[in-house]
Order: C-alpha cells, then sequence, then structure tokens
C-alpha cells in the first residue's frame, strides 16, 4: 500500500488571472486546467506540504486541526517500516478523513 498526501487549492476558470497570481506567490505546486472550468493548483510533494503548511499556519482559522494532524501523519509517513507502522499511520490518515465533510463519501475498511 502507499499513502500519496496532497493539497489541492480550487479556483473557476473566470478568475485565472487572480489565481495564477496566488499560486506564484506559493511556489510549491503545479497548475491543472479541468474540463469542468475548475483549475487547482496541486502541492503533491511531501517538503512542499510542509512548507506550505509552515506558511500559512498562522493565518489558518477554520481547518487548523487538519493542518496539525496533516504535519503529524506527514512525519508518521516517513517512520513507516513495518505493519505496525502502517497501521498508526492508517489511524491518523482515518481521523483526518473524518473531520472534513463530504457528501459523496463511500466508509470503506482497507486491511492491509
Amino acid at each position: 500500500f502507499q499513502v500519496a498526501p496532497y493539497i489541492v487549492l480550487f479556483q473557476s476558470l473566470k478568475d485565472k488571472p487572480k489565481f495564477l497570481k496566488i499560486c506564484s506567490l506559493i511556489e510549491l505546486g503545479y497548475i491543472r486546467e479541468r474540463s469542468d472550468g475548475i483549475l487547482e493548483y496541486i502541492i503533491g510533494k511531501t517538503d512542499n506540504i510542509k512548507k506550505f503548511l509552515a506558511m500559512i499556519f498562522p493565518y489558518i482559522i477554520l481547518k487548523k486541526e487538519q493542518a496539525s494532524l496533516m504535519i503529524k501523519i506527514l512525519e508518521a509517513k516517513k517512520k513507516v517500516k513495518n505493519k505496525k507502522d502502517f497501521t498508526e499511520l492508517m489511524k491518523l490518515i482515518d481521523r483526518f478523513r473524518n473531520l472534513n465533510y463530504s457528501k459523496k463519501r463511500k466508509n470503506r475498511i482497507v486491511t492491509p
């Protein structure tokens, strides 16, 4: 099994110039233009996720618990050496998932 964390910022294509300006300030990911008229800025490298969270952490109001937990997840991911470590990582990820609302989410139990 593999864990691939990432952070995605979304914006309508209508506001592309402003969104590109914001992304140019961050410079930690890449931009993708979806076929449904949405722009995505994707930060996928672990070091870049950590840098981004460090940059924004003092300003986070709504998702501070998720940001703190993501930092713990990234640290735990580095330390996975066996099944027990991986199981502990999955517990952190489940905690993170449960903090985020999703009306499309299907609950599945996956065991390594």
